[in-house]
């Protein structure tokens, strides 16, 4: 049986034939667009979750390929260069949240200048920028502090990652419909550095949540939902509550109430923690099945719609992670390092458009067609 890498790349220059034929702008615009990143996810770990659940939810995905994930400045990319290209449809310098190359000069000349005139540092139009103006509504989800590198890549403007007391105050100031994970410690006074209290202000507008329980109880209106359950970032998937399919499952009962459509990103945050850590197999499965089911909840939720894309995507691969046999013939995990790879990662697409995903793509491209769909709404 081929391994999984194998019948991606097969399935990629397959798909890749056809998908120039197949043009985003001959298929109708999709009225909702669902993004999932898995952090530092490569072929070697959906092989290993598939090894461990028999079958995927990715499985259903009728276009898959290979995604190229270099940054501007690297050909291996971070978080924020790799969660910026999609979002912007750009490739940016690793470390920066939302804006473009030329920032990292500016701001490595002068930092005060970032700080005097944010609007000098380069900001990217986002694909967030683009459902707002098409009347869309936007939300966030990961299983790190929404701060992190990816989700703030969505929703702030940095030239840095780790500003994220600056991340914070753009997310809780900007028009983010839905933002569900941890991080409360950066908006908490009691709990930030500089005791400057965020989230007062943002819970008289807004339903905030903080325990499971709260999750559970939770019933859809047209308020900002902020839900924040750990003061930085989640537990582990097998300690996990509320769980990534949960969130995933209440962000959409939200999102779903605007009749003009939504844009959401889902990251599975944590695989590439299992990979920096080189932990045994077993924790990486528990953080790819607890990714592949909220995968689920957003396939069965665009079965029923009808009118919802869904793209499936890495940022890069961590750990470069390959599947060993076992002193009893298990398999086992090998790594090569305890930072991020340069390998291609999969991606899957399913919905209106789908098929220009197909094939062997740069990641700015797919972050150009994502962008695109939005677009087409407007």
């Amino acid at each position: 049986m081929r391994t999984l890498a194998a019948r991606l790349l097969l399935i990629s220059l397959l798909a890749g034939c056809t998908a120039s034929a197949s043009p985003l702008a001959r298929s109708p615009a999709p009225r909702n667009v669902i993004l999932f990143i898995g952090d530092g996810v490569g072929a070697a770990y959906w092989t290993a979750a598939r090894l461990a659940a028999g079958q995927l939810a990715i499985e259903e995905f009728p276009v898959a390929g290979l995604t190229d994930t270099r940054s501007s400045d690297s050909d291996i990319a971070d978080s924020a260069a790799g969660a910026t290209v999609y979002s912007a449809g750009v490739r940016t310098y690793n470390g920066a949240i939302g804006v473009g190359a030329r920032c990292e000069a500016l701001y490595a000349a002068d930092p005060a200048r970032y700080d005097a005139d944010p609007a000098s540092c380069d900001p990217l139009e986002s694909i967030f920028d683009l459902a707002g103006q098409a009347g869309m509504a936007t939300g966030l989800v990961a299983t790190s502090s929404v701060t992190h590198a990816t989700p703030a890549s969505f929703g702030a403007r940095v030239p840095y990652r780790g500003m994220e007391a600056a991340i914070a105050t753009q997310l809780a100031e900007g028009p983010v419909d839905v933002l569900l994970g941890g991080g409360r410690g950066f908006f908490d006074g009691s709990l930030r550095r500089d005791s400057v209290d965020l989230f007062t202000a943002l819970c008289r507008e807004a339903t905030c949540l903080r325990t499971t329980a709260e999750l559970d109880d939770y019933r859809p209106d047209d308020r900002r939902l902020i839900g924040l359950f750990a003061a930085d970032e989640m537990a582990p998937a097998a300690l996990r509550r509320p769980t990534l399919p949960a969130m995933t499952r209440v962000a959409l009962d939200r999102l779903s109430r605007d009749p003009d459509g939504f844009v959401l990103m889902v990251e599975g945050s944590q695989p590439d923690w299992r990979g920096h850590d080189n932990t045994l197999l077993g924790p990486v499965v528990a953080e790819m099945l607890d990714f592949d089911a909220a995968i689920r909840v957003a396939l069965d939720f665009a079965q029923d719609d009808g009118n919802t894309l869904i793209v499936v995507v890495s940022d890069h691969e961590t750990g470069g992670l390959s599947l060993n046999s076992g002193p009893d013939g298990e398999i086992v995990a090998a790594w090569t390092t305890g930072s991020h790879t340069g390998e291609m990662t999969p991606h899957f697409a399913l919905g209106p458009g789908a098929e220009a995903y197909g094939g062997l793509r740069d990641n700015e491209a797919i972050g150009r067609l994502l962008m695109d769909a939005v677009r087409a709404r407007r």
